[in-house]
């Protein structure tokens, strides 16, 4: 049953991923029928986060008033149900507001598997699970790319995403009893979940440097998610179509580190992982930075998804280690919302100096990052050794 049932959370992480690069990669159809300025793209994704954000910050009472697996199917059917307004819509507006419960959903799911998963599973199969994230993000953009070939709108697209998403909360919905056979097969309970306002968590040792972490780590993969293709076209003279291609290769790369991962976990401890990642990560931003080779920095691409894949996933895992399992929804919740503040800063700053500055110095903005992650990395190592730990 404990199987059966990872593989519904696997399912419905998959669900957590479509709707993040859906709007991204539809916005070039979406602005051109509206008629509206490519800047308001911004607009959308900043409410979507903000909503993540929120609900990231409220997921231990959430999980400890209604559960992790109801909470996941409700959050799981508020997405669906935000998709299927993406695809009726044909106002501006009406996708502000549906960009609310949309991100709302998104943040508890986040939380709350990524919280049940540490607490009641190893290392290996928590990368596993963000592969399946990995599973998600690819998907929308596939069947974008169907929909434009085939000469169909953007809302059909979101149609066919909508319908998937509703699977698969029906997958978690139908699976409800089986959440209850497996608790009741479990001593810890949700409800000894405690909730943590922000100054609380910051107040506890080490939960600022595991925040650097998160901070630093969600920069560089979702900076290059953004920047890669621009940076490419501009500064290292690729074709736009080449440079199109990158970032599902970058994307691979990152979805290949999360699966070596959970095979290294069941053999290596998780902070193993994490410095041999950082390792990889800083010799594949040198090689961005050093060459002017389209290809080469191709390559570098891949390895920056390759090392830095892996950090998420395992500094999540370690947090019901370090902190115990009652505090890790709380702190797994602030740490997803750190995560979302990332998403939102890093990107739109390199953009303003991208802009003012050229595009050459992405690898460096990069290393910026890197060069606190690596701090943060061994302050975390230490915190452990004192703490009795490995």
């Amino acid at each position: 049953m404990v199987t059966l049932l990872l593989i519904v959370i696997y399912i419905a992480f998959i669900g957590l991923g479509i709707p993040d690069s859906l709007f991204g990669t539809a916005w070039p159809a979406i602005y051109t029928e509206y008629g509206l300025p490519i800047s308001l793209g911004g607009v959308i994704t900043t409410v979507t986060f903000i909503g993540t954000t929120i609900s990231s910050l409220l997921s231990a009472r959430l999980i400890r008033k209604f559960g992790t697996a109801r909470l996941t199917a409700g959050c799981t059917l508020l997405t669906a149900l935000a998709l299927l307004g993406f695809s009726l819509s044909h106002s501006f507006a009406i996708l502000f507001i549906l960009a609310i419960p949309l991100g709302l959903g998104a943040g508890s799911i986040d939380t709350a598997l990524n919280n049940y998963v540490a607490s009641h599973y190893n290392a290996s199969q928590m990368s596993f699970l963000h592969c399946f994230y990995g599973i998600g993000v690819t998907v929308s953009p596939f069947i974008l790319a169907i929909v434009f070939r085939n000469g169909t709108d953007w809302r059909r697209g979101y149609g066919i995403a909508t319908m998937i998403q509703f699977v698969i909360a029906a997958v978690v919905i139908f699976s409800l009893p089986l959440w209850n056979k497996v608790r009741e097969k479990n001593e810890s309970s949700e409800s000894e979940i405690k909730s943590l306002s922000i100054i609380e968590a910051s107040k506890i040792r080490g939960v600022k440097v595991m925040w650097l972490l998160f901070f630093c780590t969600c920069s560089i993969e979702l900076t290059v998610g953004a920047w890669s293709s621009t940076f490419l076209v501009e500064s290292r003279g690729a074709t736009e179509e080449l440079a199109a291609r990158t970032v599902t290769f970058y994307y691979l790369g990152m979805t290949l580190g999360r699966f070596l991962s959970g095979i290294l976990a069941r053999k290596i401890h998780s902070r193993t992982i994490i410095s041999i990642g950082s390792v990889v990560l800083g010799i594949a931003l040198l090689t961005l930075i050093i060459t002017n080779n389209s290809y080469i920095a191709i390559a570098a691409l891949f390895l920056i998804g390759l090392g830095n894949g892996p950090m998420f996933p395992n500094l999540n895992y370690l947090t019901p280690e370090q902190f115990g399992e009652d505090l890790s929804a709380a702190l797994i919740g602030a740490q997803m919302a750190v995560a979302n503040i990332s998403i939102v800063i890093a990107p739109l700053l390199f953009g303003f100096l991208g802009q003012a500055l050229g595009m050459g110095i992405f690898g460096w903005f990069l290393l910026f990052f890197y060069i606190f992650l690596v701090i943060g990395v061994i302050l975390n190592r230490r915190q452990f050794k004192k703490n009795g730990t490995t």
